[in-house]
């Protein structure tokens, strides 16, 4: 028989996707053997904590209706009857049995099987389908679902998934791609099981730690690495597989025993999000931003005579509408300098008077060897010198912002609530999910961040992204 002789097929709902944090809300299990159903089992389960608001929305499943239900305890005996001697097969199935591998160890009990991901197996069967979530599988096969997101409900789904793959494909064939879905994920060594099969196709940020719970009272936790991701799910699957094959990666991922994670709306959210927590964590794993100097501008010292004739001006934190007559921004002496030496071999400037050389009096090294034009050889004269820098550092300053005032960007997203990312003369003002706040964040005061201007800037330069752009008023 193409698929295990002797199996049952779970779908459990929780409070959340962590399973050592959260808890079993209801169970469904069919189990099969030999192709023919045999037993249906199914039961609501108390928590024993509160159902958060939005999982209540999507399950249905609320606290008084787990109120009078059996704790874990009380059905672990038949739920394990039930599932002896068979394979564990579910959708995203480590999800699943992550939870139940977790239930039973808190009652000092080992619960193990060999797993079979439904996922997985319509992949390996649906090669040229992009989606094998239930919703798509359910639409792709015309399957029945009486309720949605309830355990009985999906499980009735996958039983109908079974009975349609074992008709569609030659035994050979469905026994070669359920070999390739039973192969448990790479993962470090120390992660529990289910603690990723949570992590949702969706985009956001993503953190390692090195430790298996946070420790209360010991203050806020270092990650060992954050990062961000179109698709949570497999940005993180892609870098544990890496590192099992001894990527760059691979020293510190098996380090991780815990894996968290935000779901944001849409990408320029996750950008965000992965810039503050980066500030605020500098996790040890990714690369640090230069310290020591705050991002500065140029501004020009008319009629100097002696050098340097450009001085540093703090534009971090400020509002960019105070600016007067300021030229670049910087995040570094280097990378300031690195411009000057450019705008110098471009069109002869001086480097001694650009605050680039140091010496005394005659003619600068670069005019020696005829890259300048002779300033400090007395060849022209000092306003013809800044005239031609002046021209350079023209086109270096902050880009116009292109709306008359605050303007927010929407990031909408199907399965989730859009979010509201305000921001004024390239200055973030902050994001909500609530419109009635637009009028808050859009009266806040500018304070500039140039990791966060250039952020939005490369953002802006997408084709497309300024379709998502609400002007606002100030």
């Amino acid at each position: 028989m193409s698929l295990p002789a002797r199996y049952v097929l779970v779908d459990l709902e929780t409070t959340g996707a962590h399973p050592l944090r959260d808890r079993i809300t209801e169970i469904a299990i069919l189990r099969i053997e030999r192709g023919q159903l045999v037993q249906r089992w199914e039961s609501l389960i108390n928590p024993g904590v509160p159902i958060p608001p939005t999982i209540q929305g999507v399950t249905g499943i609320d606290d008084t209706m787990v109120a009078g239900a059996p704790d874990f305890a009380a059905v672990a005996d038949t739920v394990a009857a039930l599932l002896d001697d068979c394979v564990f097969v579910a959708h995203n199935a480590r999800f699943d049995y992550g939870f139940l591998k977790t239930a039973y160890a808190a009652l000092g009990r080992e619960f193990d099987a060999p797993v079979l991901c439904t996922v997985k197996l319509s992949r390996a069967l649906y090669p040229d389908h992009h989606r094998h979530g239930l919703d798509a599988i359910i639409e792709r096969h015309g399957l029945a679902c009486g309720a949605r997101h309830r355990a009985m409900g999906d499980t009735e789904v996958l039983w109908q998934f079974a009975r349609v793959v074992e008709q569609a494909f030659p035994a050979a064939t469905l026994a070669r791609a359920v070999e390739r879905a039973m192969k448990a994920p790479a993962r470090p060594p120390d992660l529990p099981e289910g603690a990723i099969e949570g992590l949702p196709e969706a985009p956001g940020v993503y953190l390692y730690f090195a430790s298996p719970e946070a420790m209360p009272g010991e203050g806020r936790e270092r990650p060992l690495y954050i990062g961000r991701a179109g698709s949570l799910r497999g940005r993180v699957m892609e870098q544990f597989a890496a590192a099992a094959r001894g990527g760059k990666e691979a020293d510190f991922i098996r380090r991780v025993q815990r894996v968290e994670w935000v779901e944001t709306a849409g990408e320029l959210g996750a950008q965000l999000l992965e810039a503050e927590l980066l500030r605020s964590h500098r996790p040890p794993h990714n690369r640090q931003p230069e310290r020591g100097v705050d991002a500065f501008a140029l501004r020009h010292i008319p009629n100097r005579k002696r050098a340097p004739i450009l001085e540093r001006v703090t534009v971090a934190d400020t509002d960019p509408a105070t600016w007067d007559a300021l030229y670049g921004c910087f995040r570094s002496p280097r990378e300031a300098d690195n411009l000057l030496r450019e705008f110098a071999l471009l069109y002869q400037l001086c480097p001694r008077r650009l605050g680039l050389e140091h010496g005394g009096a005659g003619p600068c090294s670069a005019h020696l060897a005829r890259r300048c034009a002779g300033v400090c050889a007395g060849r022209e004269t000092l306003a013809a010198h800044d005239a031609r820098l002046l021209g350079a550092l023209g086109a270096t300053g902050l880009k116009p912002w292109p709306w008359a005032g605050p303007a927010a960007v929407v990031e909408a997203a199907a399965h989730r609530p859009p979010a509201f990312h305000v921001f004024d003369r390239w200055c973030y003002l902050g994001s909500t999910e609530d419109e009635s706040e637009l009028p808050v964040l859009a009266a806040q005061p500018r304070r500039f961040d140039l990791d966060l201007q250039r952020l939005l800037a490369r953002w802006f330069a997408t084709p497309g992204k300024l379709e998502q752009v609400r002007p606002l008023p100030r």
